[in-house]
Formats: C-alpha cells, structure tokens, sequence
C-alpha cells in the first residue's frame, strides 16, 4: 500500500547554546541539574518592566551555524514577538525571529560511505535565534514551572520538505549533530534535551508532483531512533486516513516512546495565528561584508571537508574516514598518531585500523598508544622450519583444496592460509606464509 504514497517531510530542530548567560539577561545558562527556578531574574522570567538585551556571543555562534550548513548570513535582521498562550512563557509570547532571520537558503550533503558515489542534499529554508521557554514537570494533577531554562539561548533550523524516508531524516540529523559539535557551540545533546527534534510529516499519492494541503508536526523528540519510529508510525496513520478518503488533520502530535505511537496534542497553529511583529525593545540589526566575511572564516575545518582530506592526503578508505570523522576528539587523535608514527613508516590506513578496530586504545595518552601500535603493527618473525612443516602438513591434508588452486582457483589458496595461521598459532607474518606456500604449490 505504501508505493502508491510517497511521504513528505520537513524538520524543526532546535540547538541550544552552551554560552555562559542566558539569552536576553546575565543568569547563567548552564541550568542542567540545578535546583529549579534558582538561575533566575526578572528578565527571563517575565516580569513587568523588565528588559532584554541581546547575548552577542550568542548570535556569533548561531551565525557560525547558520555558515556551516551553508546558508547566506543576512545582511539585516531583526527580532520579533511570537504571541501564544501557555505556562511556560511567562511574557505571554516568545523573543523570536519570523520574516528576517540570521540565516537563510543553505544546503547540507550527506554522504552514504557504505554505497561508494552515494550522496544526498537537503536545502535548508533558515536557521534563526530565539529563546528557549520555562520546562513543565508534571506530579499527578499538578503542573509544576521551573524557568531555569527559560531565555536560554536556542537556535531553530528549518528544513525544506526533502525527506521522503524515516531513514534519511535520522542520516541528515547524525550529520548535523556532528557538525554542531565540531563548532564548539553545543553539546546537541539529545538526552539532556539541548538538541530537540520536531518532524513535520505529511503524505502525497506517489508522482503527485504538489505539496499535500496539511502538515502534521510530532513535536520534541529527543532521539534519533524515536523520530525514526515517530515518523513510521505517523506515515503509516496517515495512508490508513487516506484510504478512507479522508484527509489527516493538521495538527501538533506527540509521542509516546513507550507504546510506539504518536498522539494528538493540538491544531497547528498558521503564522497568523502568533501575531508576530518586530520586538520594540530590541533595536534591528545590520551586519557588514567584514563582519559576514569574519564568520565564515572562523569555522573550523568540517566533518565533510575532514573525511575528504583524510582520503586524498592520508589514503585512507572513505568508510574508515567517515568513522574517525565522526568524533572531533578521535579525528584529532588520528592525525596526531598518524605524524608520531610516520618516522616507522607506519601508514595512516593501519593506524586507522588500530584505532577503528581497537577503540579502547584512543583512551591511552598518545605515547602510549604510538608505543602500543608498534607493537602490534611490528612484523612477526617467523619460524621458517616450523612454517615449512605445517606447510607441508596443510597441503597433505586438503588435497582437493590444492587441486583447486592448481587449477587456477585462486582464492582457494586463503583457506590453506588460514590452515597454516592456525597451526602457527598466529605466530607467523602473513606475507610470508602466502609467499611460501605459493613456493611450496
């Protein structure tokens, strides 16, 4: 049933910052753990009276991101009032940015290492600023408001609707986690909710070709494994509606990580519905070529840009350059292993190897593991006697497997390999066993 359907995704994720003062005041951003309602003051909590003042630092880093997914830093921008009602905003409404954000039009490709030539780009409409809203807990009956998170500050990206698979969306989210952590400005971590995700899901009749006229949006899920199972579901609620002839509504859904289903929370509201208008506390924004110019130069060198480079200069494998470029911590232990091992004439591929294959071993200071990888990248020396015996022994005892090689079966010869191996107990390079024992045939 669902090849005559094709699913339309977009996304809203939502990136909080790690810098040290809260959004629009000097209360300390770093809330996680501590007591509610203790990083507090008049201004993120709403009082009458009180005024915000934009975190510079905040909005460097916000435009540092939008840079990353290569979007166009906006020469003017400006902040804007999103007018809701619900506990957690105290203000009434939300400091948030609606027709002139930081960063608009940008693109991020996604590499698939394991199918080689495989790639995937998905447009992104906008990354703007805004402030996170106060946590809600709830105990029985009762609803309970801490704002230590509220003002904190966060930064939306929005994606075009180019996801058509539950599995290209969790592609495209890994990649940009890793991305944001490579800049330093988040943690994006999921389960202390600093990195939050909002799939907005609809379904067309397959070659279609016009966007269906309704969105529905699971709101806040914090891991990549439950917006995947969300957005499965979802698609799979909606054909059913649509084999009824009906159309799903457009609504805000939740999900519910225990039961596997999403649930209706509210009808989605349209931009109207937030009379939004320019903040009048907040004086716009204008940015100069220099000013632009310098954000873009401070990025540092990319995930993407990082695994081409290791593949091109180091010659290692694209799959092995995707692994180790998955961390920046593991990527910068790579490299430095690889220059204090290049006096050995130890390949950057090898070390790749050791690391990929022997992950305990990043843990160790680098001396310790440049000391650890000659060990086990030193070649065997090998008992020619004792080789030559077991040799003749593995022949003698796989005749019909020597008849194969012999007669031009070539790989058949790995097996005798792997027979001689054993019998050295490992002790033996194999170069030299495969060299002997094309002699010994």
């Amino acid at each position: 049933m669902e090849k005559k359907y094709t699913p339309v995704i977009g996304l809203e994720v939502h990136v909080e910052l790690k810098t040290k003062s809260k959004m629009f005041c000097q209360c300390d951003a770093n809330y996680f753990g501590a007591k509610p309602n203790t990083h507090v003051c008049p201004v993120c909590m709403g009082m009458p009276g009180a005024l915000p003042v934009p975190n510079k630092t905040a909005i460097e880093w916000m435009q540092r991101v939008g840079k990353a997914l290569n979007c166009t830093i906006t020469a003017n921008s400006k902040f804007d009032r999103k007018h809701y009602s619900y506990p957690d905003l105290p203000k009434g409404y939300q400091i948030s940015q609606y027709d002139e954000p930081f960063a608009v039009k940008g693109k991020v490709t996604v590499k698939n290492p394991y199918v080689k030539g495989e790639a995937k780009s998905f447009r992104i409409t906008r990354v703007h600023m805004e402030e996170d809203t106060a946590k809600l807990s709830h105990e029985g009956s009762n609803t309970l408001v801490d704002f230590n998170r509220s003002s904190v500050p966060l930064v939306e990206i929005v994606t075009e609707p180019d996801f058509s698979s539950a599995e290209d969306v969790k592609m495209f989210l890994e990649e940009l986690q890793v991305i944001i952590r490579y800049l330093g400005v988040s943690d994006a971590d999921m389960e202390k909710g600093s990195m939050r995700l909002e799939p907005n899901i609809s379904v067309m009749k397959t070659g279609l070709g016009t966007l269906p006229p309704y969105k529905v949006e699971v709101k806040n899920i914090n891991s990549f494994r439950f917006v995947k199972e969300a957005i499965e579901y979802e698609v799979k609620r909606q054909i059913v509606l649509l084999e009824k002839g009906e159309t799903p509504k457009q609504e805000t859904r939740g999900y519910d990580d225990v039961k596997r289903i999403t649930y209706s929370q509210r009808s989605k509201e349209d931009a109207q519905d937030y009379r939004y208008f320019p903040d009048p506390d907040i004086p716009p924004f204008a940015f100069d070529e220099k000013y632009r110019r310098d954000i873009e130069n401070s990025l540092p060198e990319l995930p993407p840009a990082k695994m081409e480079r290791f593949e091109k200069e180091l010659k290692v494998k694209e799959v092995d350059a995707f692994i180790l470029t998955r961390d920046l911590g593991t990527a910068d232990y790579f490299e430095k292993a690889c220059k204090a091992l290049k006096a050995e004439k130890i390949e950057p591929q090898s070390v790749a190897n050791i690391i990929i294959n022997k992950r305990l071993l990043t843990s160790l200071k680098l001396e310790d593991f440049v000391s650890k990888a000659k060990g086990l990248l030193a070649a065997k020396k090998t008992d020619t006697a004792l080789l030559e015996k077991n040799i003749a022994e593995v022949i003698k005892q796989n005749p019909q497997v020597v008849a194969d090689v012999k007669g031009g079966k070539q790989s058949a010869i790995m097996f005798l390999v792997g027979q001689v191996m054993k019998m050295m107990k490992g002790q033996a390079d194999a170069k030299t066993v495969i060299q002997t024992l094309k002699e010994k045939l």
